[in-house]
């Protein structure tokens, strides 16, 4: 096979902000796989938090060249497993190559992923659309220009986060999830959980810093609402750890390092009876293709990244109003438009 990178910046509609930081534009890289007929496309954004770069995510795909030249390709698990190793601290890029692999392993097969995995995408969990953290009238604003999704998640982490809330819930009727981001203590979390329940949230996602687990069981057994992992939950073994101490957990394909470890994921959360959602970090439309081919196994999901995106770079499943829309390709139904 041969590996090809390509390098996007990602304008987004509006600024993104979450406590953490804010983002203008999102740097991402495409891997292109190429068995000489068939191309299948991943994708992995730059992200600081994870320290995640373009260089250091080509310079380790750009080491794996060599092997995939030589690779006689069969199915996308065993390559994982043969990459993983030298990719082992670098999940994102093990993501992007994981996804390509699935969207050539379809076009191949001539069968959409999700049909080759024997899903059913006939019910299917609705997306949230997310508010970024600004302005009280501007996050109201944002919401009006998309008011017909029927899940929002709403990112917090200010001096006013109950504000916020209740100013947007006077804007529509629809289900609110939260994000703190790590920017909440426990006392916070749990005081707040009841308020906002009666503001009609769902769920509060990632209340504390991903390390305070003692804190976390506290607020897993005293709050109102469910509690989502999502910096606490990156890697197979962070399932367990985050076992009576979330309600669920949110699975990242780039952190966890792509689809095939994220399906391991998902079993062990249902064995332990936890919830599943899987989230995006703001990807263009290869990212959130290759989440779409795990929809029917989630509870919850959070698939807007193109949907926040002024120009995307791709075609492949959109969503619309929370809804998904496969695409008629085969894999993950992926096509770069540049």
């Amino acid at each position: 096979m041969k590996l090809e990178l390509h390098k996007f910046d990602l304008p987004l509609r509006h600024t993104f902000t979450i406590s953490r930081g804010s983002v203008d534009v999102q740097e991402t890289l495409i891997v292109a796989l190429h068995d000489g007929q068939y191309c299948g496309y991943g994708e992995a954004t730059t992200n600081s938090y994870y320290s995640a770069t373009i260089e250091s995510m080509s310079s380790a795909l750009h080491g794996l060249a060599a092997m995939l030249a030589d690779w006689q390709f069969t199915t996308p698990d065993e390559l994982w497993t043969a990459a993983s190793v030298p990719l082992a601290d670098n999940p994102f890029a093990l993501c992007a190559l994981d996804q390509a692999a699935h969207d050539l392993w379809g076009k191949r097969a001539q069968a959409p992923v999700y049909r080759l995995w024997g899903l059913d995408t006939n019910c299917v969990p609705h997306s949230n659309f997310t508010i970024g953290i600004d302005t009280v009238e501007k996050m109201v604003r944002k919401l009006q220009e998309v008011p017909d999704w029927p899940i929002y998640k709403i990112k917090l982490g200010t001096d006013h986060d109950l504000q916020i809330i209740r100013e947007l819930r006077k804007h529509t009727n629809a289900v609110f999830r939260v994000d703190a981001n790590c920017a909440w203590t426990a006392d916070e979390t749990i005081s707040n959980s009841y308020l906002l329940r009666d503001l009609n949230v769902e769920f509060i996602e990632q209340p504390l810093k991903a390390e305070h687990w003692q804190e976390m069981r506290r607020v897993r057994a005293e709050s109102a609402l469910p509690v989502i992992a999502d910096e606490s939950c990156i890697v197979e073994a962070d399932v367990d750890r985050c076992d009576g101490l979330f309600h669920g957990v949110n699975i990242k394909l780039v952190k966890c390092g792509g689809m095939t470890p994220a399906r391991r994921m998902i079993t062990r959360a249902r064995k332990l009876d936890m919830k599943v959602m899987i989230g995006c970090m703001t990807e263009s439309t290869v990212g959130i293709s290759a989440i779409a081919q795990l929809l029917p196994l989630l509870d919850y999901v959070d698939m807007d990244g193109a949907a926040l995106l002024a120009r995307d770079i791709a075609t492949g499943a959109k969503v619309e109003r929370g809804r998904c829309i496969y695409a008629p390709e085969n894999g993950n139904g992926v096509q770069l438009l540049t």
